[in-house]
């Protein structure tokens, strides 16, 4: 089936190394090979998906441009202008889906006031998927990016996200920069209390998948050691 012209593909990317078949429906695969204007958050990274997918157009003719940091609203009309112009465009985010805890937001938000349709396929979303594994509250939840990397800032942040946990009855899930797992995962044991539940959820998807919740007193008497993979973390007090 091809990608309908003028519309704003929102295309998920692979979590880790894994078959095609493992994280992508066929349906997503048919219509990406029919895009050849495509947004994405790094080219290089960009290119080697389109090349993993075995899009049929030489990786070389398709017209791949990055999106800015900080993109103008000029900027912005520059990306779409191939959907203005009839074709179908499609956005890619380093891994996972675009938008969601990765640059593109503003894109779609843009495409919405042009009247561009978006249309947003199915994929792997690191952050349901830990949601979904992790036996913790999925009807209130809040994703928070990052947590602050000075070691008080950090403690006080996990000091109010478990006091709100507990308040609201909700899960708080957050992420860190893969070296820094083991910094955080020391934080959230001396930090929480006893009976607060914790997931980690590592390398979704991946060969070396693993996810595991339990309370802070059992993550205590059995310390573990994060492997650098990219990790999500899910506190329910």
């Amino acid at each position: 089936m091809n990608a309908a012209p003028a519309t704003l593909v929102l295309l998920p990317v692979a979590l880790a190394e894994a078959p095609v078949s493992r994280f992508l429906p066929a349906f997503n695969i048919e219509t990406l090979a029919a895009i050849r204007h495509f947004i994405v958050e790094t080219p290089k990274a960009a290119r080697a998906h389109l090349k993993h997918l075995g899009h049929p157009t030489p990786i070389a003719e398709l017209v791949i441009t990055p999106i800015p940091q900080t993109p103008t609203p000029a900027a912005l009309d520059a990306l779409l202008a191939p959907a203005l112009q009839g074709h179908a465009l499609g956005l890619l985010s380093d891994a996972g889906c675009p938008a969601v805890a990765d640059p593109g937001a503003e894109l779609v938000a843009r495409a919405h006031q042009l009247g561009i349709p978006v249309r947003p396929l199915i994929g792997p979303s690191s952050i349901l998927l830990a949601l979904m594994a992790s036996g913790l509250g999925g009807q209130r939840f809040h994703f928070h990016g990052y947590l602050p990397i000075a070691a008080a800032e950090r403690q006080r942040s996990i000091k109010a996200l478990e006091a709100e946990s507990r308040k609201q009855h909700c899960t708080q899930i957050f992420i860190e920069t893969p070296y820094r797992n083991n910094a955080l995962l020391a934080t959230l044991l001396t930090t929480c209390a006893p009976a607060t539940r914790l997931c980690i959820a590592t390398d979704l998807t991946g060969a070396n998948e693993h996810i595991r919740t339990q309370p802070i007193s059992q993550w205590r008497k059995h310390p573990t050691e994060l492997p650098r993979t990219p990790t999500i973390f899910l506190l329910h007090a």
